[in-house]
């Protein structure tokens, strides 16, 4: 996966600056001054992550590391509609393995990936407590569950404008 090098305009750091100073430009609220960061730009690029540093005077590896470790936090821009696929244990022993893998090749990408329309992204999460409906699909805000392999075209299809 390669990193795309984005050029902040100065309205974006002028935003940064503005939520980091809505902390007090206080390092100890590194996390709540990513998540706004993240709810404004949708995904968090080394360059954002160095006027945050810059602004809380935070050094830039911890704030990767804070990143990176956060599985909330991600550093690559997500899809129109992010898919996710539930891995829980519930899940998984009734087959999100094979869905994971459907929406794969329907999608021509991997987790962690976009689609080169920026349509959609695939991602896997540990558990999204619906075990009852497993194995469960989420797909922006809205939920499949008991999803099968052969469901996948028809979740997918609903998204085509």
């Amino acid at each position: 996966m390669s990193t795309i090098k984005i050029e902040l305009r100065e309205q974006d750091v002028a935003k940064i600056r503005e939520i980091c100073a809505s902390f007090n430009n206080d390092p100890q609220e590194l996390i709540n001054v990513l998540h706004k960061c993240q709810q404004h730009f949708g995904y968090l690029p080394a360059e954002v992550q160095e006027v945050v540093s810059a602004e809380l005077t935070v050094p830039v590896a911890k704030i990767y590391g804070v990143v990176t470790f956060y599985s909330f936090f991600t550093m690559t821009p997500k899809g129109k509609y992010p898919v996710s696929i539930c891995m829980g244990t519930a899940c998984y022993v009734r087959g999100a393995e094979k869905v994971l893998d459907e929406f794969r090749k329907e999608l021509g990408i991997q987790v962690g990936e976009t689609t080169k329309d920026g349509k959609f992204s695939l991602s896997s999460l540990r558990c999204v407590g619906a075990c009852g409906l497993a194995p469960v699909v989420l797909v922006g805000e809205k939920t499949y569950g008991r999803v099968a392999p052969d469901d996948v075209k028809g979740i997918l299809k609903d998204y085509e404008q």
